[in-house]
């Protein structure tokens, strides 16, 4: 399977999170655990990494990539997806933020189930969405 990992969930993995119910640092754990299990393709984009780096210091985000660099494909986004994810962020019927519609564009181009935490993903229509704990 290929998955493209929203940034929520590298940092719920990262940061043991969890939001008063559900242990969402563990499910991250154990979806990241299951992935290298099945020996899963991770797609990182620049993105994601501007974004980890814009939350956590740029050690940790080091740390993230190079534990799971044998899964990990890292993708820049091209020039025509910024351009799609610009027209889609415009777009009232979308309500989504910029880097969020590139991130699902992203997805979209590589093949990949986007693994998230937002719900505003699933009404794209466009690509396969879940949260981690769906994928165990």
């Amino acid at each position: 399977m290929r998955c493209y990992v929203d940034t929520s969930v590298w940092r719920d993995y990262f940061e043991e999170r969890g939001d008063r119910i559900k242990p969402l640092g563990e499910f991250g754990f154990q979806f990241l655990k299951k992935c290298r299990q099945n020996k899963d393709t991770i797609i990182v984009s620049d993105i994601i990494i501007s974004e980890l780096e814009g939350g956590l210091p740029k050690e940790s985000v080091q740390i993230i990539i190079s534990e799971f660099s044998d899964l990990i494909i890292r993708v820049n986004h091209t020039e025509k997806q910024f351009r799609e994810a610009a027209k889609m962020a415009r777009e009232p019927r979308h309500n989504i933020p910029l880097a969020d519609a590139l991130h699902a564009i992203i997805a979209r181009d590589e093949g990949a189930v986007l693994v998230t935490r937002d719900g505003h993903f699933r009404e794209i229509g466009f690509i396969e969405v879940c949260a981690p704990e769906e994928l165990l």
